[in-house]
C-alpha cells in the first residue's frame, strides 16, 4: 500500500489544538493496525526551536537524536507511543537554509532558484523522506499557524502540490474554533466559514472539519457548516473541551473519525486494538487526589499563565497519577516569590504532596529555587529535580550541608570559589565562538545505575538511556565531599564520567536528574521516576 498523507491546518485562531488533534488522529489509525508517523512544520525563520522563548512558544521538546523541536512533537510521541526523529520536524528557516545550501553547491544545475516551486518542493521532499524511512501507512503533517497568515502559505502550497500529484493519497483536515459569545448565547459558525474560504483561496478544500468549541456541536450548526463550507455533514467532527487530552481520540471516534478517513482513502481497518486506551482514559476524574507544586519561572505572560512551558512535565505527572488511580492537582509556583526571607517562611510548601523543580536557564528565580529545595529536603517532602533542578539541588546541599555558603554555578557566578556546577570544555568553546544554536548536550545518552539505590529500584536495570538539553554539568571535585555527608550519586554517564542522578537515602523521595525523564513518559507507560515520585507523594 502506498503511503497516505493527512495535512492538518488551523483556522480562526492559534492555540486551537492542532497538535493534539493530529496526535489523536494518529492514535485512532494506530488503534486500527496502521503504521503512523507525524511531521510538524513550524512557520518560523528559526532553524529549530532551541532559540525560541518558552514563554512565547512553549516547551522545547528534544528527540533521541538531539533535535530541539516544537512541543507538538512530544504529543506525537506520547499518543503514538513511539520515538520521533529530527526528520519529522522542519521550520521555514531550516527549509530555506537547505535550498540556499543546495544552490551554493550547484545542485540546481544553474537554474534560477525561486521561492515557488523550489521551497514547496523541498518541503515535499522532506515529507516523502519521512514516509520512506518510517515505512508509514499514514504520515500526518501539521502545518503551524493559522490559515490566512503569510508565514505558512508556502507550506499550504506544498500540500496543494501533493494533492495535485496524488489526488487519492492526500486529504486535508481543518481544525477550527466556534466561539460562543456570552452576550449572544449562541455558537457561531461564521469564523469557520471564513477560515474555509481562506483555505479555498490557497487552492485547498478541507475534507474534514474538526469543530473546536467549549461544548459539543449540535445538528443545526453541523448542517450550517456543511452547507456553507462545501463538506458532507458526516465530515464535520465535534471536538468539545475535555478534562483530559487523552479522551480526544475517544471523542473523535464517537463521530466516526476512522470510518470517514478510511472511506476517503478507500481502505479498511486491519484490526481494532484501542480497548486499552479507552479503558485507561474514558474516565480520569478520580476521587483521590495528589497535590504537586511545580516551582519554575516560565509561567507568566502578561496577566496570564502559560503552562505549555512545562507541558511534558505536566503530562508525565498525569501519566503516573492516572496509572495509580489519582487525579493530579498541579499548582504553579513562581520561584521569584521565595527570593526574599528565610526558608521557614515558606510554610505554604508543606501543603504539597510533592514538589518538582524543572529545567530552565539564567539567573532569575535561582535563589528561590534553592530555598524551596532546602525546605523539601528538611521537611521530608517528596522532591524531583530536573536538569537545572538537579544543579540547584547540588548547590543547595553543598551550601547548607557541606558548609560552603558561596557554592554556585558558573552560569550565574563565574567567580565563585566553589563552582559546584561548571561548563564542559567543548561547551565553553561553543560559547566563545557564539555557536549557540543546536550546540548544547542534546539527545539521548547512556547512564549506568548504582545497585541498591532508589533509581535502580525504579528502572530495574543497570543501564538506561535518557534525553538531555544543557551546557553546564556537575563538578566531580565536589563528589567525595557530598558523599561523606550522605548524598548518593546513583547514575553516572559511562563515557564521560558525568553525574546524571543524585538522591538522598534518608528521605522518603529526594532525587534529581541531569537529564529530562519527562520527555520519555507515555500515557500507557509512565516514566519510572515519575511513577516512584507520585507513589511517594501519595504516601505523604
Amino acid at each position: 500500500m502506498s503511503t497516505k498523507y493527512i495535512f492538518v491546518t488551523g483556522g480562526v485562531m492559534s492555540g486551537v489544538g492542532k497538535g493534539v488533534a493530529t496526535a489523536s488522529i494518529g492514535r485512532i489509525l494506530k488503534n486500527y493496525g496502521f503504521n503512523v508517523t507525524a511531521v510538524k512544520i513550524d512557520p518560523y525563520v528559526n532553524v529549530d526551536a532551541g532559540t525560541m522563548n518558552p514563554i512565547e512558544h512553549g516547551e522545547v521538546f528534544v528527540t533521541d537524536d538531539g533535535m530541539e523541536c516544537d512541543q507538538d512533537v512530544g504529543n506525537y510521541e506520547r499518543f503514538l507511543d513511539t520515538n520521533i526523529s529530527r526528520d519529522n520536524y522542519m521550520t521555514t528557516g531550516s527549509v530555506y537554509l537547505t535550498v540556499i545550501q543546495k544552490e551554493r553547491n550547484l545542485e540546481y544545475e544553474g537554474k534560477c532558484v525561486e521561492v515557488v516551486p523550489h521551497i514547496p518542493e523541498e518541503v515535499i521532499r522532506r515529507i516523502e523522506r519521512v514516509a520512506r524511512k518510517t515505512k508509514a501507512d499514514f504520515v500526518l503533517i501539521e502545518i503551524g499557524g493559522t490559515v490566512g497568515e503569510y508565514q505558512n502559505m508556502l507550506f499550504l502550497e506544498a500540500g496543494r502540490m501533493m494533492k495535485l500529484a496524488k489526488p487519492d493519497g492526500v486529504i486535508f483536515v481543518l481544525v477550527s474554533y466556534l466561539p460562543i459569545p456570552r452576550m449572544v448565547g449562541e455558537m457561531k459558525t461564521k469564523p469557520t466559514q471564513y477560515a474555509v474560504r481562506t483555505l479555498n483561496s490557497a487552492g485547498i478544500q478541507p475534507d474534514i472539519i474538526l469543530a473546536r468549541a467549549s461544548q459539543p456541536l449540535d445538528e443545526p450548526r453541523k448542517k450550517k457548516i456543511s452547507m456553507f463550507c462545501n463538506i458532507l455533514p458526516e465530515s464535520v467532527i465535534s471536538a468539545p473541551d475535555v478534562k483530559s487530552i487523552y479522551q480526544i481520540p475517544i471523542n473523535f471516534e464517537k463521530d466516526g473519525m476512522s470510518r470517514i478517513i478510511l472511506k476517503k482513502f478507500g481502505m479498511r481497518p486491519r484490526h481494532k486494538n484501542g480497548m486499552k486506551w479507552n479503558k485507561a482514559f474514558t474516565n480520569t476524574d478520580f476521587e483521590k487526589e495528589v497535590k504537586i507544586g511545580i516551582v519554575g519561572k516560565y509561567f507568566s505572560t502578561g496577566a496570564f499563565t502559560l503552562s505549555d512551558s512545562y507541558i511534558s512535565v505536566i503530562e508525565a505527572i498525569k501519566h503516573a497519577a492516572y496509572s495509580l488511580g489519582h487525579r493530579p492537582i498541579i499548582d504553579w509556583i513562581n520561584s521569584e516569590k521565595f527570593e526574599k526571607g528565610s526558608v521557614k517562611e515558606n510554610s505554604e510548601l508543606k501543603n504539597y504532596d510533592g514538589i518538582i523543580v524543572p529545567g530552565g536557564f539564567g539567573t532569575r528565580g535561582v535563589e528561590g529555587k534553592i530555598k524551596v529545595i532546602e525546605y523539601a529536603r528538611k521537611n521530608k517532602i517528596p522532591f524531583l529535580g530536573l536538569c537545572y533542578g538537579m544543579q540547584m539541588a547540588a548547590i543547595e546541599f553543598v551550601r547548607n550541608v557541606c558548609g560552603k555558603r558561596d557554592a554556585h554555578t558558573t552560569e550565574i557566578n563565574q567567580n565563585t570559589k566553589n563552582p559546584v556546577i561548571h561548563i564542559l570544555p567543548e561547551q565553553l568553546e561553543n560559547m566563545e565562538k557564539k555557536n549557540y544554536g543546536g550546540s548544547m548536550r542534546l539527545g539521548a545518552y547512556n547512564c549506568e545505575l548504582k545497585r541498591g539505590t532508589k533509581a535502580y529500584a525504579a528502572y530495574k536495570q543497570p543501564l538506561i538511556s535518557e534525553r538531555h538539553r544543557h551546557r553546564y554539568e556537575f563538578n566531580n571535585d565536589y563528589k567525595e565531599m557530598m558523599e561523606k555527608k550522605g548524598m548518593i550519586f546513583s547514575g553516572i554517564n559511562p563515557e564521560k564520567n558525568l553525574v546524571e542522578i543524585l538522591e538522598l537515602k534518608s528521605h522518603p523521595f529526594f532525587m534529581a536528574t541531569q537529564f529530562h525523564p519527562e520527555f520519555k513518559s507515555k500515557p500507557l507507560n509512565p516514566h519510572p521516576l515519575f511513577l516512584e515520585f507520585i507513589k511517594s507523594a501519595i504516601k505523604k
